[in-house]
Order: C-alpha cells, then structure tokens, then sequence
C-alpha cells in the first residue's frame, strides 16, 4: 500500500513509535526490506539516496520501489534520502516517490532555505512530502569519512529556535535534525542530546524529527530517541554489514574447488539483511520478542 510520507509520520505519531527508513540500493536490499515489514505487519520507508545512484540508477531502481509499495500489504512510503540537487528530486517525483529529503545542510542558512521552500512548491504538486535537514551528522549518507575514531569536528548541532524559523517559513512535513548521531560504522559510543529533539518538537509545534545515523545506536537510545519525539529513523549501514557478513560466510563454507554462483551468495545476503531489518523494525516499533 503505496502511502506519503506525511502519512507514516502521521502514525508513528499515533502510536508513539519511530518508522524504520531502509535504503534499497539493490533488489537483495528491497526484497529483505519489504519482506521483514510484512512478516512483522508494521509501516516501513524504502529509501534511495542520490549518492547511491553509482550502485544502480534511481530511474532503473526506483520504479521497482513504487511497484514493491503497492504490492505490499503494509502501508509504504516510497523516499528520496539525501537529495543534493532540485533536478534529482524532480525525477524521483515524475517516478512516484511520496517523500523526498532536500538536503542543503551543507549550504548556507538562506540558501538551504530557498531551496527547501522550492522542494516543498515541487513535492506538493504530486501530493508527496517533504523532509528537510538542519544541523550536520558531519558524514554523506555513506559513511564514507574519518575512521580514525576521532571526533568528528564538521558535525553541527541543529538549533531548535532557528529550526521553529526553518519548519515554519518551508512547510516542510519532517526534520532532520543533528543531535549527536553519524553516518556510517560507529568507531566510539555516540553522544546523544536528546534535549535538542525536545526542543525542536516543542518549538516547531510538533514537526516529527527524523534521526539520520541510526545504525549502530543502542536499543536504550533508541527509545529515548523516540520518547523525546524522533518518528523516523533511517537505518542502512549495518543492515548492509550484515548483508556483506552472511555473503563471506558463504563463500568460505564453500568446500575445496566447489564452484561460487553469485545468486546463492546474493540470496544468503537478503536474508540476513532481512533478519537485521527485522530486528531493528522490532525496536523502533516497542516490539519485546
């Protein structure tokens, strides 16, 4: 069941839970995805983001995602992750996709602004919504950046009074807001404030938050994320890991000689990504196994 954005947000709210956002950037990834919210009956986002696009084309990708979402018997959300350029949120709207993140974090305050304001005027003509960001995790969506260990000083708090400013004068639906998290493999436990989630929720009339780098976070944190007002929580490394883990156990428990097919591989990948989605989608939604 293909749903918007605003839509999800609007019951996770309901239900005082946080929405699993997957990124699929392969077909092993999308099928593990959607596979896990049915098993467990529960909402889910499938996410694209733009610097996947080397992996496998949004125009080729994306369609598949649409179609997945309406062939699911949960409600879907179809979403573009860290779109860098207006064009590239326009394809994924001209494709269907009911959500998509403008991120123009790393650009300055009016300019992130002005160009949020137009992602919202685009998004609004197909009926889909929109997220934005505010504050710096300090990483792209790929973790690629330090893996020294060292903090990492590009990161960016996101203010909550200029964030009442940003949700008011865009008319975003959702914000993505810096409060301690990163991209990518957690070298060193995460400093979370959760104070400022409060405060952007307090301050924006309840805007949902969206908590970027949550692969890696404790189900403890995870719980006082959500209890301090997070709705989505976009979780892709680790899922990835546990993918690339279970496909070099397979190929070691090859036996001497014995002949490797890259679809056995790919298989035993989908569902240890499916397992790890399972897992996480248990702990965003209050499920005790």
């Amino acid at each position: 069941m293909l749903v918007t954005l605003k839509s999800i947000l609007e019951t996770a709210e309901e239900r005082r839970i946080a929405i699993g956002a997957f990124n699929c950037p392969n077909l092993e990834s999308l099928q593990a995805i959607t596979a896990a919210a049915e098993e467990l009956q529960l909402p889910v986002i499938l996410q694209f983001a733009q610097c996947h696009e080397p992996w496998i084309p949004l125009a080729l990708i994306g369609p598949i995602m649409v179609d997945a979402a309406r062939r699911a018997s949960v409600p879907v959300c179809v979403h573009l992750d860290h779109g860098e350029t207006l064009d590239y949120l326009q394809t994924a709207l001209d494709i269907g996709f009911t959500g998509i993140m403008y991120d123009g974090s790393a650009l300055p305050y009016d300019q992130n602004l002005s160009n949020t304001v137009r992602s919202v005027e685009m998004a609004r003509r197909t009926g889909a919504s929109v997220e934005a960001e505010l504050g710096s995790m300090g990483r792209r969506e790929s973790g690629a950046g330090d893996r020294t260990g060292d903090e990492d000083e590009t990161k960016i708090y996101t203010d909550p009074g200029l964030a009442a400013d940003f949700v008011r004068d865009t008319g975003i639906d959702a914000l993505a807001c810096s409060f301690g998290t990163t991209h990518g493999i957690y070298l060193k436990q995460p400093r979370l404030d959760f104070d400022v989630v409060r405060n952007v929720r307090r301050l924006t009339g309840n805007v949902p938050v969206v908590m970027h780098g949550g692969s890696g976070v404790s189900a403890e944190d995870f719980h006082n994320a959500i209890n301090a007002g997070v709705r989505k929580i976009n979780y892709f490394t680790y899922m990835d890991k546990a993918g690339g883990n279970a496909a070099n156990e397979c190929l070691r428990g090859l036996a001497g000689g014995e002949p490797a097919f890259f679809s056995t591989v790919s298989m035993a990948a989908r569902d240890a990504m499916r397992e790890d989605v399972k897992c996480a989608m248990m702990v965003f939604g209050g499920i005790v196994s």
